[in-house]
């Protein structure tokens, strides 16, 4: 009888299936990923044959499930091979895993009987099929419900990071705008000057946001990338910078090489760089000194923000740029700054890094590609 044998070559069968499992590409058979499968369907198998063998229906069909799994209530091996389906989605394995896992057990169980010379009934091989065909589809069903809820969560996060990005540098472009707006209000500044031309780029970065968020749900190109001036661009940033400086610091810019260029999204380049110097000042000690320096070295361009927050606390560096991770204690913002910077940077095939100066302070450091700023003209050279 199938129940005798199975019980009788137990752990043969469960060694066999183990052995299966160790050839396959990248895998081997572990305590957690066996602990709801092989074993505990053997058992269960063994006991549901053994029911049918003394005529208990009721028992066999409360252990195994009735044929077709049409049954509103999970089976013992229902619940069990569920439970294994879900182990193997969180182990990283694929849902042909699943299926492989108990037709390794089939052919462990015919193999061996046809060495052994072990003759089974009909019955039992439909038993023995019923209860595997139960186990793959409860097994399958629950890896895909569990499959399904981990994407559902992975969008949902995406979804919000993307969000969050998208209310951050809106929220950043029109802070500018507002104090660039409160600014000339409250000086009687001619519209044509610096702080005005802040007001315009402000205004400019709202407008690029927007367009760049209908483009994004239209499915349509990126942002667009161009050559332009470091000088200028550090000088726009400065200039906006110093209008949105309620903290007391000086920031200090040396002269920048008037050659210097490079090719980037200037509007997402200048949102990154923004939220560095609102960073530095937010986190430097009053009356102290933030530096917004550029220069190059070899073929790369780097721009620098240098602050005196007093240095950064141990292992804080690898975390600083994870989104929705604070530096702050006030919970004010939504600890996705440093995260939007270095993914525009990014975009731009730049880095972004930050290296700590203990006692003193952080130095942010931009890296990208340098560009010729004039292209020689077709005629040029000889």
């Amino acid at each position: 009888m199938m129940h005798s044998f199975l019980q009788n070559n137990r752990d043969e069968l469960i060694a066999r299936c183990k052995d299966k499992v160790a050839q396959r590409p990248r895998r081997a058979a572990t305590a957690l990923q066996l602990a709801n499968g092989v074993p505990l369907f053997l058992d269960q198998l063994t006991r549901t044959l053994r029911a049918e063998e003394t005529d208990q229906s009721e028992e066999s069909i409360r252990i195994s499930g009735p044929s077709g799994g049409d049954s509103l209530v999970l089976s013992e091996i229902g619940a069990s091979a569920s439970a294994h389906g879900s182990e193997l989605m969180k182990l990283g394995f694929s849902i042909d895993q699943v299926v492989h896992d108990y037709g390794d057990l089939c052919q462990a169980i015919t193999d061996l009987a046809f060495e052994r010379d072990a003759p089974f009934s009909i019955d039992e091989f439909r038993t023995l099929n019923r209860c595997l065909d139960n186990a793959i589809a409860d097994a399958v069903t629950e890896f895909s419900r569990q499959s399904d809820k981990a994407n559902a969560t992975r969008h949902r996060r995406d979804a919000k990071e993307k969000t969050g990005a998208l209310v951050h540098e809106l929220r950043n472009a029109l802070s500018t705008a507002m104090l660039a707006f409160a600014a000339l209000e409250r000086g009687g500044m001619p519209l044509g000057g610096a702080t005005g031309a802040v007001l315009k780029r402000g205004l400019a970065s709202l407008n690029a946001l927007i367009h760049g968020a209908m483009r994004d749900v239209q499915m349509t190109e990126p942002h667009s990338r161009a050559t332009f001036s470091v000088a200028e661009f550090i000088s726009d940033a400065a200039d906006t910078a110093r209008i949105a400086n309620l903290s007391g610091s000086v920031l200090s810019v040396p002269i920048v090489d008037a050659d210097l260029a490079v090719c980037a999204n200037r509007e997402l380049l200048l949102a990154a760089l923004g939220n560095l110097l609102q960073n530095a000042f937010k986190f430097s000690r009053p009356g102290t000194e933030i530096t917004l320096n550029a220069y190059a070295v070899g073929e790369c361009v780097l721009i620098e923000v240098k602050d005196h927050c007093g240095g950064l606390a141990p292992g804080i560096e690898d975390q600083m740029f994870t989104p929705f991770t604070q530096r702050s204690s006030d919970r004010s913002g939504l600890g996705l700054g440093l995260s939007i910077a270095r993914r525009s940077v990014e975009d731009d095939l730049g880095t972004l890094t930050v290296r700590d100066i203990p006692g003193t302070g952080c130095v942010f450091t931009i890296s990208l590609p340098r560009c010729a700023l004039h292209s020689p003209s077709p005629e040029a050279g000889g």
